[in-house]
């Protein structure tokens, strides 16, 4: 028999996502957000959900876009780093040496030593509670022809993204490769 453990923010593994903004000065601010994750195929859109009171929630109002940057398991300090120091006070790009480029299809930065990232017009924000959940229609995605596997997309296994676990606050690197998506489950047809 199962064991309540109560109403917590747990899921098995939430991804380590590096928000990419401009404030209001047009200065490069990130922050990394646990709570987020593609939520519409069409349009292709993903989630992100902010406390109000980062530096990134304002930002992201305001310039009506951000990046989620996919950042490498070699870059798991500075992903840290920006989910613990606020912009408002910290030049986090001078702080870990990572370079802002401009996006050319929204008003946010990418961060170029980061393998991967989806470029993101704001679609839509819902207040839930103590998070806004940012909805950002995806208008591209750029990857580093290092990390494309088959048919031109980021591989997992060379892309190497960061995982957290929220409940002992870890991080984490990709498992095994477990089987091919929409074939194991065939072998229960009769």
């Amino acid at each position: 028999m199962k064991k309540s453990v109560g109403a917590k923010t747990i899921v098995h593994p939430t991804p380590a996502f590096v928000v990419a903004t401009y404030d209001k000065a047009g200065r490069a601010n990130a922050m990394t957000a646990a709570w987020g994750g593609i939520c519409c195929s069409v349009p292709p859109c993903v989630a992100v959900a902010l406390r109000k009171a980062t530096y990134t929630f304002g930002n992201i109002l305001e310039r009506k876009a951000f990046t989620v940057n996919i950042a490498s398991e070699r870059h798991v300090a500075a992903v840290d780093y920006f989910g613990i120091v606020s912009g408002k006070t910290e030049d986090k790009f001078a702080a870990t040496g990572l370079t802002p480029v401009k996006s050319d299809l929204v008003d946010a930065p990418l961060i170029d030593e980061f393998p991967f990232v989806l470029e993101c017009r704001l679609l839509q924000s819902l207040e839930i509670g103590l998070h806004t959940q940012f909805i950002g229609e995806i208008l591209d995605i750029k990857a580093e022809p290092s990390v494309l596997g088959e048919g031109g997309i980021p591989d997992i296994e060379k892309v190497k993204p960061i995982l957290f676990a929220p409940e002992d606050r870890y991080y984490w690197g990709v498992g095994a490769k477990l089987g091919k998506a929409f074939s194991l489950g065939l072998t229960y047809r009769k």
